[in-house]
């Protein structure tokens, strides 16, 4: 029996006499322009790095090793991960894959069988096997007797390779954040591992991550590992491979790279910001709090001086996974309808973050939260609101400003203008057209 939980929202009447009389400004498309290195042949590339980087090969013949895998979206991920199996089986090992997600996919081993085959990975694509299981073993203890729990299949396997995507985390900061570290101490640890690292201060992740991975290297039961970093344009920039005492060090050393590839805006302050979509493929937040400026540990001010966050929907990569609305201020009942609140509720209480679980205010259409996004603001120009408009967090480079941002920031030579003032795109319901963005690509 299915443990979805879908919820029908009634329609809601929330209108205010004078939203009716928000202008909602034209808004100017444009391109911002970040560093925009990456790698054309990731398969390639990945296949050199493992020949020069993985010491002492010829002892993996004969071994089974278990090659994690996350929910998080990685580009080419299929290729990546078919290239790694690949060279696996060159060497004369026996790869197979495991689901390294921690609760993800309604912390089932089916939900999360399903959304590796979300990314084109199969037993049949990979030519390997997928072993999904939410069993675990305890490995070990934290000073404090947290127990350290590792996947089953791996546990078993007779090495672990650590794949993982390099990143800023969305709610602390230090020198090990979501990367190889956190697969061990979260993906690799099941529901069971991953509700047990949670309950420790968020603010204190970047002390015990490195500790939980020393300690799992302590047994040796790592290969070697490969972590990836995408540039701005979700394009992969950089893939490192090392054998199994360099992780930690490659693991920071990566960290440090992707945060010079974050995507900021090239303004520091919106009275409005609409993104079309937020999903776990996006961001663990549903949407990048190193973007919005929005988290669950206290907001990274910093970022972004913004006043009013609307979001308008789920990614279907993200499976009906809501997590990151409660960031919002506004969002529509249509998003809410698509929401699967038994698993973004299981995410939610996993990650020991109950605020995550919040319903924002909805109302019926775009046109409608859009106004009164801006209707809410507080002491801004009504006739010169500054709004803009993302198609998500991972795709920064086309955006929509309205004329107010546009000013500010039209001089930058990072930034430049494609088209407009033109008003926004509302169909005959009252909905934004979510068409309208082009292939996101970086300058040749």
């Amino acid at each position: 029996m299915s443990s979805e939980m879908l919820i029908q929202f009634p329609k809601l009447e929330l209108r205010l006499e004078e939203v009716d009389r928000i202008a909602i400004p034209p808004m100017y498309r444009i391109m911002q322009k970040y560093d925009d290195q990456q790698i054309l042949d990731v398969s390639g590339h990945l296949r050199r790095k493992l020949e020069a980087s993985v010491p002492h090969r010829e002892r993996l013949r004969g071994k089974r090793l278990a090659l994690t895998v996350g929910s998080r979206g990685i580009p080419d991920l299929d290729k990546l991960v078919r290239t790694i199996c690949d060279t696996c089986k060159a060497w004369g090992a026996e790869p197979f894959i495991v689901p390294a997600m921690g609760s993800h996919g309604g912390s089932t081993a089916e939900g999360q069988r399903k959304i590796l085959e979300e990314y084109g990975i199969t037993a049949e694509t990979m030519r390997v096997p997928v072993c999904s299981s939410m069993e675990t073993v305890q490995y070990g203890t934290l000073e404090d007797g947290t127990p350290l729990y590792c996947d089953k299949n791996a546990w078993e396997a007779d090495g672990v390779i650590l794949f993982n995507k390099v990143k800023p985390h969305t709610d602390f900061r230090g020198k090990h954040e979501s990367g190889l570290g956190k697969m061990v101490a979260i993906g690799l640890a099941k529901e069971k591992g991953a509700s047990m690292f949670h309950t420790k201060p968020l603010n204190r992740f970047p002390e015990y991550i490195p500790k939980v991975t020393e300690l799992f290297m302590a047994t040796g039961k790592v290969a070697f590992g490969v972590g990836v970093v995408q540039n701005a344009y979700d394009r992969i920039c950089r893939i490192e491979a090392c054998g199994s005492d360099d992780i930690l060090e490659m693991d920071a050393r990566l960290q440090a790279f992707a945060k010079t590839q974050l995507p900021r805006f090239k303004f520091d302050r919106c009275d409005v910001l609409v993104v079309d979509e937020i999903g776990k493929d996006i961001s663990g937040s549903g949407m990048d709090p190193n973007i919005t400026g929005r988290n669950d540990s206290g907001d990274f001010p910093e970022v972004l001086d913004l006043q009013r966050l609307v979001v308008l929907g789920i990614t279907e990569a993200s499976c009906h996974n809501g997590c990151g609305i409660n960031l919002c201020d506004l969002t529509v009942r249509r998003c809410l309808n698509e929401i699967d609140w038994h698993a973004t509720w299981l995410n939610n209480v996993a990650a020991s973050m109950l605020s995550r679980g919040q319903i924002p205010i909805y109302v019926e259409t775009d046109r409608d939260a859009v106004r009164t996004a801006i209707r809410t603001c507080v002491g801004i120009d009504f006739h010169h609101p500054r709004v803009a408009r993302i198609k998500n967090t991972l795709h920064m480079s086309e955006i929509l400003v309205s004329a107010d941002l546009y000013q500010d920031i039209k001089d930058r030579e990072d930034v430049v203008l494609v088209s407009g003032p033109e008003e926004m795109a509302f169909d005959a319901n009252g909905f934004l057209r979510k068409d309208i963005w082009g292939q996101e690509v970086a300058d040749p």
